[in-house]
């Protein structure tokens, strides 16, 4: 799948699936969250299954992160649940998208290339 297929913004190497537990939804608030981080640059997509309380989003990482999909909940009166399993993944997925991050900026260098001029050698 190449980067055309995207929505803008996304590249498919940064692209990330997280689905989590979510606590505080009603009818008011649920619309509004999943419109307002659709509108989010980076976001592939995003849905929220009503059985199992649960957010599935994809998103580049090097534009999006957890965190300020957090806010946005949080800003509308929800929250990821409490539970064990659900703040084990998001430790995870935070440190995750750290690192994808720290590895877009990151400009990688060749250290095997030969020197311009070899130790010990002299001009002629």
């Amino acid at each position: 799948m190449s980067n055309v297929d995207h929505r803008p913004g996304v590249k498919e190497i940064n692209l990330v699936n997280r689905r989590l537990r979510l606590e505080g939804i009603t009818e008011k608030n649920k619309a509004v969250i999943v419109s307002e981080i659709d509108a989010l640059l980076g976001i592939e997509h995003v849905s929220f299954d009503e059985s199992t309380e649960t957010l599935s989003v994809a998103y580049d990482a090097t534009h999006c992160d957890l965190t300020g999909i957090e806010a946005l909940l949080q800003a509308h009166g929800a929250d990821t649940s409490n539970g064990i399993w659900t703040k084990i993944k998001e430790g995870y997925y935070k440190f995750v998208d750290q690192n994808i991050k720290d590895n877009d900026e990151h400009d990688p260098h060749c250290c095997n290339a030969m020197p311009k001029t070899l130790p010990g050698s002299r001009k002629k």
